[in-house]
């Protein structure tokens, strides 16, 4: 719970920094297809900005969870890690609707690539029996591709090829999780992941409806669909943590501490 109230509290004080002195450059209209109008101020989509202060407090749900017995996970450190991660989802998103900036778009971009690849990198270490240093090396081998192709340009339906590396490794995540489950003597706890699975789908219907000319977009609204994509999403990232504290270790997980 420390280190993810110290990643909170520094995450945020940054950014802050960062919008008044304008390090995240200038705005160049990213993320301005999320409907939002841009008022007169610092902060240009202020609705879709603050509702990021979600993934602050999901991340710090996890961190107070991990330090109880039963919210340990199979390897050593990466509760914590899981807790920043989702943390500093916030920030990241923050960075872009505060500023649009283009810099603020790849931050924005960057936190995403780095829950997915920890999930995907987490189920493929328990399906393969591995440790931390191959989490890691999985993780950075698919932020490092993630970004890549989201250089790559425009698409439609996803708007760009980093929200469709984004969505892909998050199927692959979810497909080794399937498999985890099927070969699992004792499975994790179906609720957790299905809570997880469902409020996933119903926030991407949430983002597609609400994108700028869309059914659900308005541009006056201090309701805006994209900040309740955000809390969805906090609410996700949270469940799905707790399917992972289900889990039964087996005996490799049980010859190494967990934390």
């Amino acid at each position: 719970m420390l280190v993810a109230s110290t990643a909170a509290l520094v995450s945020l004080a940054l950014l802050v920094v960062a919008v008044r002195l304008g390090w995240l450059g200038a705005d160049v209209g990213r993320g301005a297809e999320f409907c939002e109008l841009e008022p007169v101020g610092t902060i240009r989509q202020p609705a879709n900005t603050l509702s990021n202060l979600g993934f602050v407090l999901a991340g710090l749900a996890v961190g107070w969870y991990a330090g109880l017995p039963r919210g340990r996970l199979a390897r050593r450190g990466l509760a914590t890690s899981y807790a920043v991660v989702v943390v500093l989802l916030g920030p990241g998103s923050m960075a872009m609707h505060a500023t649009q900036s283009e810099l603020g778009g790849r931050l924005d971009q960057l936190s995403m690539y780095v829950l997915a690849g920890f999930a995907a990198a987490y189920a493929g270490i328990r399906l393969s029996g591995r440790g931390v240093g191959t989490f890691v090396a999985a993780l950075v081998a698919l932020v490092a591709l993630c970004d890549l192709i989201g250089r790559a340009g425009t698409l439609p339906v996803v708007n760009n090829a980093g929200n469709a590396a984004f969505t892909v490794v998050l199927v692959v995540a979810v497909v080794l999780e399937v498999r985890l489950r099927r070969r699992a003597a004792r499975p994790a706890g179906l609720a957790w992941i299905v809570a997880a699975l469902t409020t996933m789908m119903v926030a991407f219907a949430v983002w597609t409806l609400s994108r700028s000319g869309a059914p659900l977009c308005d541009p006056h609204s201090w309701v805006q669909g994209h900040a309740v994509w955000h809390l969805l999403c906090a609410v996700a990232a949270y469940c799905l943590y707790r399917y992972w504290t289900t889990e039964t270790a087996g005996p490799q997980e049980r010859a190494e501490p967990a934390l």
